[in-house]
């Protein structure tokens, strides 16, 4: 049972006239719909994983449409479904996630921006960046100036982004440029309304057809020499084109302002509440958007508009821009305008704020001062640093009430099948020695973190293979790479497997079979199990592991690859993992050798068990559940269990024994019964104290009279008054 978005789909079905209540990306869902757009793809990821996730459940809608939707197997892919638009009047839109989306789609994007586009072409990228990212910390923009694309980076305000969106599919088609739409993570998430607009049925579509296909036109295609054509094309006509279509539409807003408007600022769209925020704690706006400094708010960050630019500084005694990130493209970009037009007003940005990092509303604020203090030395900023100052004496004082807080890490889901994997590989290395892992995106990057602490290297996602065959030629004991099945189908067949089966290379590669894309959402992928086999492992009532062996897909790919060395082996079964590694890493075979881990990620498989149980609790059936505890009078407070597991669920409490010091190990609520706790105890050769309990509701009669003859025998065994 995957999660269900029937309330969001509702939303986009909303007519002219209606409003629509929600988060960002959603908006930006059903602007896409508003704008006529023809057929839309992508990779998830966070932030906008939900654009395409809701695309997908609401194809029965889209389909009346005549939208064509489509989940891509990468970014790549993802990039090449835009190659629609070069040669036909279709709207197109793909996501991403961030800057790590963008590099893998580089040579599509590249292709794709030389001849340029006739219909209008959107990449909707989840520009995730700043303390809460969980990628490197790069930016959109490099791209969007390498490769001569348009890039929009919204004020997040609803109405603001659904008005941006269909502008960029007309940019789009007026530059013949594909457009970027950046997103921050607070713009997907910013809640807001706006009033719709009725979908609109795309002129060609799944259900208006092309009747003959486009005439051949060899200046259509990325290809020498033509492409010195396009080059041209870009700097003579397209930019230009595009810079007309923004001061026409007046894209970029300019807010005037109320008393200083000698003093000027210039700010990324997607930073406009944050830097309206840090005005307000100088006295310099107020919460409505009015602002006592001038602004020029780039909802367009590329291309600038070199004439709106110097028209804005022209008169100003200073101009700040506000942008986040480096290199300072933007800043650069100015100050070069400015030159060129001989406009002397002094320009700062990266001298006041700093050169790196996100832009939180204090930082911004630290900013504004240091301006303020230079160029409006009327303002009274003695609130404003009290204001600053409180916020780090609070800082502190909570750090001195609770004392060093300790570390938390981020770890596996309660139950994860991918942490004894790497219980079971930390036992392996105390028998054969450490090895050199090559880690990769995905879940089981969590095991770089404390208790497994394991992982060398993340390259990128699905690379881990690759990423190993430069060191492990020159290492003494062989080395092993850790892939997820998303990884896998995303990019690890063809630049890890193929290149090592291809190349001989003697290394061990693990793959962790949960069945889904699970670190972004729990996608489905080609080896996710069917309705029809969860159908019978709830009807079996195993479903724990009986979805293993359902879908052979990986394994007959590897064996139709030449993969000679193949291990299946069930993940919660820590010693047999144990065994099977320690065999890959000492085998006398010499060639790629790999073990499929195999485990339904335990999201999904809660998700379909929970409602499953509670039917048939309603129903007055049987329903067994197990759960794992520890006899604390045999628990000896080692907490060896807890270093080789790492689970949520297994933590500490007091000693009930006075005459004991060391806490004792506990098994919390929360449990999902994966056994972890057990097979660690049994493989390590740990204390015995773990122990198994089958809760039973609505036992059958033979249940209960043998649970019956149990309660007597132990009450006849029971101390008197015990």
């Amino acid at each position: 049972m995957e999660v269900q978005f029937t309330d969001e789909i509702e939303q986009l079905k909303l007519g002219a006239g209606q409003t629509f209540h929600g988060e960002g990306i959603l908006a930006i869902t059903k602007a896409l719909l508003q704008s006529g757009v023809a057929y839309i793809g992508g990779y998830q990821g966070a932030p906008v994983s939900h654009l395409l996730d809701v695309m997908v459940q609401a194809r029965p809608y889209v389909d009346t449409l005549g939208v064509h939707v489509e989940p891509c197997s990468n970014e790549a892919s993802a990039a090449a479904m835009l190659g629609a638009s070069i040669h036909y009047p279709l709207r197109g839109a793909v996501t991403w996630k961030s800057i790590v989306g963008t590099n893998v789609a580089a040579d599509a994007l590249s292709n794709l921006a030389s001849p340029g586009v006739i219909g209008g072409a959107l990449i909707v990228v989840g520009e995730d960046y700043g303390e809460g990212a969980s990628v490197i910390q790069e930016r959109t923009h490099a791209y969007a100036a390498k490769s001569t694309l348009l890039l929009l980076d919204p004020r997040p305000e609803l109405g603001n982004m659904v008005k941006l969106v269909e502008h960029a599919f007309a940019m789009s088609e007026a530059s013949n440029m594909p457009a970027i739409l950046e997103l921050r993570i607070r713009a997907c998430h910013v809640r807001g309304s706006f009033v719709c607009q009725d979908n609109v049925a795309p002129r060609v579509s799944t259900q208006h057809l092309i009747a003959e296909p486009a005439g051949f036109d060899y200046m259509r295609l990325a290809h020498p020499p033509v492409t010195f054509r396009h080059e041209k094309l870009k700097t003579l006509q397209r930019i230009p084109a595009a810079q007309r279509y923004i001061t026409e539409h007046g894209l970029n807003e300019h807010i005037d302002g109320s008393r200083h408007s000698d003093v000027g600022l210039i700010v990324q769209g997607g930073l406009y509440n944050a830097l309206q925020r840090a005005l307000q704690q100088l006295g310099l706006a107020d919460a409505f958007g009015g602002s006592e400094l001038s602004q020029l708010v780039l909802n367009v960050t590329y291309p600038l508009v070199p004439a709106e630019v110097t028209a804005f500084c022209v008169g100003k005694r200073a101009v700040l821009v506000v942008e986040e990130g480096n290199p300072e493209y933007i800043e650069k970009d100015i100050g070069q305008a400015l030159r060129r037009a001989e406009v002397q007003t002094p320009l700062h940005g990266k001298d006041l704020l700093p050169p790196a990092g996100e832009y939180t509303v204090e930082v911004i604020a630290q900013g504004l001062i240091q301006l303020a203090e230079r160029y409006l030395p009327q303002v009274d900023l003695s609130a404003a640093r009290a204001w600053l100052a409180g916020n780090g004496e609070r800082r502190q004082a909570v750090a001195q009430a609770m004392g060093a807080l300790p570390a938390r890490p981020p770890g596996f889901c309660v139950g994860c099948p991918e942490r004894p994997v790497f219980s079971a590989l930390k036992l392996a290395q105390q028998a054969v020695g450490p090895v050199h892992i090559a880690a990769d995106i995905g879940c089981h990057a969590l095991a770089t973190f404390e208790p497994f602490s394991s992982g060398h290297s993340i390259l990128g996602y699905g690379m881990s293979l690759a990423s190993r065959a430069g060191v492990s030629p020159m290492m003494q004991r062989r080395s092993l790479a850790i892939m997820g099945d998303g990884g896998f189908w995303h990019n690890g067949l063809l630049t890890g497997v193929q290149a090592a089966l291809f190349n001989g290379d003697d290394a061990v590669l693990i793959i962790m079979k949960n069945g889904y894309t699970s670190a972004t959402g729990t996608q489905d992928i080609l080896n996710t199990p069917d309705d029809e086999a969860k159908a019978e492992a709830e009807a079996h009532a195993n479903l724990h592991q009986s979805l293993a062996h359902k879908n052979q897909s990986i394994e007959d790919t590897l064996k139709g690859m030449g993969a000679q060395w193949l291990r299946v082996v069930h993940t919660y079964e820590v010693d047999a993992m144990r065994r099977v590694v320690q065999d890959a890493l000492t085998s006398d075979f010499n060639g790629l050798k790999v073990i499929i881990a195999e485990g339904e990620c335990q999201l999904e498989r809660q998700r379909r068990i929970k409602p499953w149980m509670a039917g048939r609790l309603k129903r007055g059936e049987r329903v067994e559940r197990v759960k794992y505890g520890v006899d604390e009078d045999v628990c000896t407070g080692d907490h060896a269990c807890i270093r080789l597991s790492g689970c949520p669920t297994l933590t500490l409490k007091d000693n009930p024994d006075p005459l004991k010091v060391d806490p004792v190990a506990t098994v919390i609520d929360g449990c999902v019964g994966c056994g972890l706790c057990g097979a660690n105890a049994q493989a390590a050769t740990l204390c015995p104290s773990f122990y198994r309990a089958e809760v039973v509701r609505f036992p059958n009669w033979g249940e209960r009279l043998i649970a019956q003859a149990r309660a007597t025998v132990t009450g006849w065994l029971r101390p008197a008054g015990g």
